[in-house]
């Protein structure tokens, strides 16, 4: 029997200090060690062990990977919102949000979306005088019915109908023309609540960016047509007269869309009196019925107001009747109409 044995009744001290023999629980994990005569620093105690140790609430992985989760979605939200508000309640005037075209984002920057969302905003007119009727289109700015078209749509009318997406019918009064810029705002006598579209910026615009093109050519309601914008600040003339652009005599279908280019006059005359504008040229197909819709880029922001369509058939003044879209038409700038939005409200012109 060793000393240690004697010392303590038979049995190892050193076993005993140890905590491993037999009945002895192993040593708790915060007890310090001891090296070579030095005192180790004791181990940080793992929550909730040891004595006079309360057990603290825990923090899970998963608890803490679900808030940074809800934080970047929060985030991310933000920013979609964002993106969702400046697309769908932008107005003509940039006045109090209403409720406008929105393309989902599933479908941004396709034709499909594009013409999904800004449809509805796009209608029919037809304008009446003893001269005969014009058929075009127009752009809903605002959801009691303001509506923007071409001055030669409804110059010099008696009576103007305008035709929803839905095929709602409505009287319409002129409120405003500017035929220097061929621009008209016409107004819905007792709507509400109609989608309206959002006004782009088209300086924005380059020479290549897609674009799509909505109206109502040979009265065919909301026609869809897409391609891009071939060049910019082309110098394009038209009539500032009430019916020489889009006249159908007795409803032949032969309609006139008359407008001077590089020299020369497409679609019959012009007349004395006309006007000359910097336009947006495109390959997107126009026809006749097309003037006063709506050139759209493809967040669904309207970028111009088509206005101006050449056709082979009808070059050096022939009659039209022939007449074809060959993928050279021509808008007007949006941000022109937005500059002269306040003046067609107030009943002015220039």
């Amino acid at each position: 029997m060793t000393e240690n044995q004697r010392r303590s009744g038979g049995e190892d001290v050193n076993q005993q200090n140890s905590g491993s023999g037999p009945g002895y629980p192993p040593p708790p994990a915060y007890a310090p060690t001891t090296t070579w005569g030095h005192t180790a620093p004791a181990p940080v105690p793992a929550p909730g062990s040891g004595p006079g140790h309360a057990r603290r609430p825990s923090r899970p992985v998963g608890l803490l990977l679900a808030a940074a989760a809800i934080v970047a979605a929060v985030v991310g939200g933000g920013t979609a919102a964002l993106t969702e508000t400046l697309t769908d309640h932008s107005t003509a005037t940039g006045s109090s949000p209403v409720s406008g075209t929105t393309v989902s984002q599933s479908s941004k920057g396709t034709v499909a979306g594009v013409a999904a969302a800004v449809s509805p905003a796009i209608v029919e007119i037809q304008a009446s005088s003893a001269s005969g009727r014009s058929t075009g289109s127009g752009v809903v700015v605002t959801a009691d019915g303001e509506i923007i078209t071409n001055n030669h749509v409804v110059a010099g009318a008696d009576t103007v109908k305008v035709q929803l997406s839905t095929g709602r019918t409505y009287t319409a009064d002129v409120v405003g023309a500017s035929p220097g810029k061929d621009l008209a705002l016409i107004k819905l006598q007792g709507a509400s609540g109609l989608k309206t579209a959002v006004l782009g910026d088209s300086d924005s615009l380059r020479v290549g960016d897609q674009v799509v093109a909505i109206g109502s050519p040979e009265g065919l309601t909301g026609t869809v047509t897409s391609g891009i914008v071939s060049a910019l600040d082309r110098d394009v003339t038209v009539s500032k007269e009430q019916g020489q652009q889009q006249q159908e005599q007795g409803g032949s279908g032969d309609d006139q869309w008359p407008f001077e280019f590089g020299g020369r006059q497409f679609n019959g005359d012009t007349g004395s009196s006309t006007t000359t504008y910097k336009a947006i040229q495109t390959d997107a197909s126009l026809n006749p019925g097309n003037s006063g819709g709506a050139l759209i880029n493809m967040n669904g922001e309207i970028v111009g107001i088509n206005s101006a369509m050449f056709s082979a058939s009808s070059a050096n003044g022939g009659d039209g009747s022939s007449a074809g879209s060959v993928g050279l038409g021509f808008s007007i700038p949006v941000n022109t109409v937005k500059a002269d939005l306040g003046a067609l409200r107030a009943g002015n012109g220039g």
